[in-house]
């Protein structure tokens, strides 16, 4: 039986209002609505929403995401969602942990080349990978020309890819609850760099193999993201560093 959208009141004849999109089943509200749609569907997006999509960044990270990128949408949550929602727990564990991840990383005295960008880096270090994400994504769209992406799709990937590297820094800041030992905890969170590295460079391989490259062309030009990188700020550093002396 036909029924009106009780948002734009047109005529409804399956599932969802071809007018505006509003499910046809919308009701009153009433505490069972509340609290199963809500709550758990409007919140966390349970049903293929946000445990789908962490599931898949750490299953099948670039062909999940180029299925994304290239069309299949509906199961996946948003990028920009996530990192906020992960960027907002890793704050609120942060402040009951009572170790800040600017601890540990000033416990580090190696990198001097990098004193202006330092700075910042300790006071917001779970900003730096939000903030590098339109860098990382111009080196991406240069290795990976042939595979005719553009510059914002590249935004996309790597947007997942940061949000994948904050649940890795979540997790550290999960363990810092419960294990307050500086030197154990540097040794963690250089681990957990170095994992942060390896699914990058995982990611970025699984993504572009399905764009023509050779294997040992891929692996290069996987590796040459990350590495470009790390030049390009080495760089930077030392300009910086020259100029603030």
């Amino acid at each position: 039986m036909k029924e009106n959208c009780l948002n734009c009141e047109q005529s409804i004849d399956g599932n969802f209002c071809s007018n505006c999109g509003q499910k046809a089943s919308t009701k009153r509200y009433s505490l069972q609505h509340f609290f199963k749609h809500d709550l758990i569907h409007g919140i966390w997006h349970v049903d293929k929403g946000i445990l789908f999509t962490i599931k898949q960044l750490f299953t099948r990270p670039g062909h999940s995401i180029r299925e994304y990128i290239q069309g299949k949408r509906v199961n996946y949550f948003s990028f920009i969602t996530l990192i906020l929602i992960v960027l907002g727990i890793s704050g609120l564990l942060e402040y009951y942990s009572g170790i800040k991840i600017a601890d540990i990383i000033s416990s580090t005295k190696e990198v001097e080349l990098y004193n202006s960008m330092k700075n910042f880096a300790d006071k917001y270090p779970k900003l730096i990978p939000v903030i590098t994400i339109p860098l990382y994504s111009l080196f991406s769209f240069l290795w990976f020309r042939k595979a005719q992406l553009n510059y914002s799709e590249h935004l996309v990937l790597n947007s997942y890819i940061v949000a994948a590297q904050l649940i890795i820094i979540l997790i550290f800041i999960i363990i810092s609850v419960f294990y307050t030992n500086i030197s154990g905890l540097l040794l963690i969170y250089s681990v957990i760099g170095f994992i942060s590295l390896i699914y990058s460079i995982w990611f970025y391989y699984q993504f572009f193999s399905k764009f023509s490259y050779k294997v040992l062309s891929l692996v290069c030009r996987t590796i040459a993201v990350p590495f470009t990188y790390f030049i390009f700020t080495l760089i930077i550093g030392m300009i910086m560093t020259k100029f603030s002396s």
